[in-house]
């Protein structure tokens, strides 16, 4: 009966409103010419494996993450714990923490853990988002041996005043709210976004990992089956506020603030063998983030000059208590983080002519961490705080060149250097080449190498008990070669794809292992090599006049192989696939626009993955292969005073069965509609 009512108030919604349509194109629809616009490939880019989304992808609904775009439009794995919880993401068969991200510049990997949370991230805040694989990285930070994800945020190209509100409501109670207002001159364009998001998140599941007896009326088994549960104790609300200002001098200089508030209070919901009730504990975690970056950028013909500064951030909490059988909640373990960074860069870029371009950079971040326990209950009754607090600074220069000696052939070179406290490591070169083999399909040839480092976590080194700061940092060999090609036909259709093989060698791998006192501690054990093939294939196709065809599809083949030595007789890990790495995963989207209308269609696959280094196929070492499917239907009206859109979405369209992680409970067909409004205010003077 509840998908009935979503469906039959979408249609209701989308009927009425399209009785007050005022705008004649809709019936009849409007027919924009395209434009094609040729050009030369950006001199940075030259011999770079990229992958690039465009707006209409980050902002396709207000309730999607950064951890949701890159399960669909990309071939890297995401690893969720559930419907907002720890979604992090991970190239080339490589650890979260290999994944280096950028916001506007600045570093926001967790300098504790060395990953980043793509849930808390809104793709509604973010205005370009790009994916550098492996070698590619090296132009924007050291340390990511998979690779790197940019995300930056731009001004409003629009003048006047500018308003955009959607609303979006779901099952499990789920709210979603977007408004963004924004305000541009010639000189000045100001922007202000905020995203609030809540749900009780109580969805149904079928518990696998629970048996229930079926008796008779002598108490005999006759039967068993698999319950059917509740997602208890998973709600959440997040409130995420954007601000932004850009002042134009005129004269070629820009300065620029981005400032970025984060309130998050997220229930971590029980795990599918917890046999307890939800009212006998609380897990709860609280994160309170800010992240600002001011910029000044000076721009000439042929050089620019650019300087940021930034400061982030994040005060994290975690409670857990439960119920002493009395009634009375006792408090087991109340984790406090707060994290300070000052950040700091200064770049330039040159081109000497067209054939020559050069850059450099050189940034500090200054981590100020604090880490405790402060619930550890002594012999004697008192309670003593165990963590840690500490301080370090990350120096990063890197010096780049690019240089066509034809036309068709490019090559390039970028050298980093980096330090982490007193520790520096070797230079990371990456050298960079492609070619174009005909001009005809825009067929190019592209290679890159590099040997890259990733110092440990603060976590690695200093965590209590169990931290190692005698970790060295992990170091690898990256190569990557492949072809590209873009093909079409004006007002037609456009074809492009690329293909690619990579094959890296990461030694001293770090890994937490028990001890013998019974708690775990990082160590460089592990010799891996990942290798495999990613590619990428990208259709627009103008089926008729008024209909128009987009698709995107993806896959990624990713061994990634233990290949060190044994640690001791009884390890079988040795020559298996890492853990949580699936070697195989895919993805597809599908577009029919059709005037006003456009039906989108996503969908993604991860093979299995195995939870045990052992690769063991037992009931809980491996995690089945799944198939997720969304869909979504969009009406988009447009009045004199306000452009309107109406959409509904069902996601898991067929009501698979899933796990990301083992033992956290994933939901199954649910729906979402969507109501946004964007005001003409020339519209409201006309009438007035």
């Amino acid at each position: 009966m509840a998908r009935r009512r979503y469906i039959s108030l979408l249609v209701l919604l989308l009927g009425c409103v399209s009785a007050y349509a005022e705008s004649d194109w809709i019936s009849k629809g409007l027919h924009i010419p395209s434009v094609e616009v040729v050009g030369q490939r950006p001199m940075r880019e030259v011999g770079e494996q990229r992958t690039k989304f465009d707006s209409v992808v980050l902002k396709e609904n207000v309730a999607l993450s950064m951890a949701d775009v890159l399960a669909f439009n990309s071939s890297i794995f995401v690893k969720s714990y559930g419907r907002a919880t720890l979604s992090t993401v991970s190239f080339r068969g490589t650890s979260p923490s290999h994944t280096q991200v950028t916001w506007n510049g600045m570093k926001i990997n967790n300098p504790m853990l060395g990953m980043t949370d793509f849930s808390t991230i809104p793709a509604y805040f973010i205005d370009d988002a790009t994916l550098l694989h492996g070698a590619s990285s090296v132009s924007e930070s050291g340390g990511g041996l998979g690779g790197a994800v940019r995300l930056t945020t731009k001004p409003t190209p629009k003048r006047g005043f500018g308003l955009q509100y959607v609303q979006g409501a779901g099952s499990f109670l789920t709210f979603d709210e977007f408004l963004r207002l924004t305000y541009a001159t010639d000189r000045w364009q100001l922007s202000t976004r905020a995203v609030f998001s809540s749900s009780r998140n109580d969805f149904k599941y079928r518990n696998r990992d629970k048996k229930m007896n079926i008796y008779d009326d002598e108490m005999n088994i006759v039967g068993q089956y698999y319950p059917v549960e509740r997602n208890k104790s998973g709600s959440f609300k997040d409130l995420h506020i954007l601000q932004e200002a850009y002042y134009n001098t005129g004269k070629g200089s820009r300065v620029g603030l981005s400032a970025w508030y984060m309130n998050s209070n997220r229930e971590l919901p029980m795990i599918t063998a917890d046999y307890g009730e939800d009212t006998e504990f609380d897990n709860r975690q609280r994160e309170h983030t800010f992240r600002g970056v001011v910029s000044f950028d000076h721009i000439r013909r042929n050089w620019k000059i650019g300087a940021k500064g930034g400061y982030l951030y994040t005060w994290l909490a975690y409670d857990y208590k439960r119920d002493a059988g009395n009634g009375v909640m006792m408090s087991m373990t109340r984790s406090r983080s707060r994290v300070h960074t000052a950040y700091a860069s200064v770049e330039s870029e040159y081109h000497i002519d067209k054939r020559l371009f050069v850059e450099a950079k050189v940034s500090l971040h200054q981590h100020f961490v604090r880490s405790e326990d402060k619930n550890i209950i002594l012999q004697d009754g008192d309670r003593a705080i165990v963590g840690y607090n500490t301080a370090r600074a990350e120096f990063s220069a890197m010096v780049s060149a690019r240089y066509r000696p034809h036309e068709r052939v490019g090559i390039g070179a970028t050298i980093r250097e980096e330090s982490y406290g007193r520790k520096w490591t070797l230079p990371i070169p990456a050298l960079f080449f492609d070619a174009t083999l005909s001009k005809r399909g825009n067929l190019l040839f592209k290679a890159s190498a590099t040997r890259n480092y990733r110092y440990p976590s603060l976590n690695d080194m200093y965590f209590l008990p169990g931290g190692n700061p005698n970790l060295r940092a992990e170091q690898g060999w990256s190569y990557d070669a492949g072809l590209s090609f873009s093909v079409g036909k004006s007002e037609v259709y456009k074809l492009s794809g690329s293909a690619s093989w990579f094959d890296s060698y990461i030694d001293d791998w770090i890994i937490w292992l028990p001890t013998t006192k019974g708690f775990f501690s990082p160590r460089n054990v592990k010799r891996v090599h990942a290798y495999g093939v990613e590619s990428e294939v990208l259709l627009s196709v103008r089926l008729a006049r008024d209909w128009r065809f987009e698709g995107r599809a993806t896959y990624s083949f990713t061994p990634s192989v233990n290949c060190g030595e044994k640690m001791s007789e009884a390890d079988r890990s040795v020559g298996k696939q890492l853990p949580y790495v699936p070697r195989h995963s895919a993805s597809a989207t599908a577009k029919l626009s059709f005037r006003s209308w456009s039906l989108l269609y996503k969908w993604n696959y991860y093979s299995t993955r195995y939870t045990m280094s052992s690769n063991d196929y037992t009931l809980t070492g491996t995690l089945p292969p799944y198939f997720m499917n969304n869909i979504a239907l969009e009406k988009s009206f447009s009045f004199r005073w306000a452009d309107l859109s109406l959409k509904g979405a069902i996601n898991n369209l067929f009501d698979e069965e899933y796990l990301s992680v083992l033992s956290r409970p994933m939901p199954g067909i649910n729906f979402e509609i969507f109501v946004g409004i964007t005001p003409k205010w020339e519209g409201f003077r006309r009438r007035k």
